[in-house]
C-alpha cells in the first residue's frame, strides 16, 4: 500500500483510480496527475517505485491543492459565509441544505433522522384518554 503526500492508496488498483483515494482528487484529475507525472495509468499502486512515487508527489504538491490545504479551504470559504451572514451560511449553521433543495421531504442526510413532533402515547395512555371522554 504506497503512501502519497500522506495518503495510503490502495495498492491493488490501477494508478488512475487508486489516486481517487485523494481528497480533491477525481477521475479526471487522476488521469491529469498520471499524465504530467508521465506514469502509466493501468498500472497497480503496488508495482511503483520510490522514484515514481516521488514524481507523482511533487507533481500533486506543485500543482494541485489537495487532502488539508483544500479541507481547510473548504471549511474557511464556509466559515466566512457563516461570518458574514449570507443565506448559505445561515444554511450551513442550521445544518439544512444549502443548494435549493427542498425540505419539506427529504434533506435527511442534513437534517439527520426524523423528529417526530406530538405525543406518543402507549396503550395505557390511550385507554385512559379514551376513558375520559367517555
Amino acid at each position: 500500500m504506497p503512501r502519497v503526500i500522506g495518503v495510503d492508496i490502495p495498492g491493488r488498483k490501477r494508478l488512475e483510480y487508486a489516486l481517487c483515494y485523494i481528497y480533491g482528487i477525481g477521475p479526471t484529475m487522476a488521469r491529469q496527475v498520471t499524465r504530467q507525472a508521465e506514469l502509466d495509468p493501468a498500472k497497480k499502486a503496488d508495482e511503483l517505485t520510490d522514484e515514481e512515487i516521488t514524481r507523482l508527489s511533487n507533481v500533486l504538491q506543485s500543482g494541485y491543492q489537495v487532502e488539508g490545504d483544500l479541507r481547510r479551504q473548504v471549511s474557511q470559504n464556509i466559515r466566512r459565509l457563516i461570518s458574514i451572514g449570507s443565506y448559505r451560511g445561515l444554511r450551513h449553521r442550521r445544518g439544512l441544505p444549502v443548494r435549493g433543495q427542498r425540505t419539506k421531504t427529504n434533506a435527511r442526510t442534513r437534517k439527520g433522522g426524523k423528529k417526530t413532533v406530538g405525543a406518543i402515547r402507549g396503550k395505557e395512555a390511550r385507554a385512559a384518554a379514551k376513558q375520559a371522554t367517555r
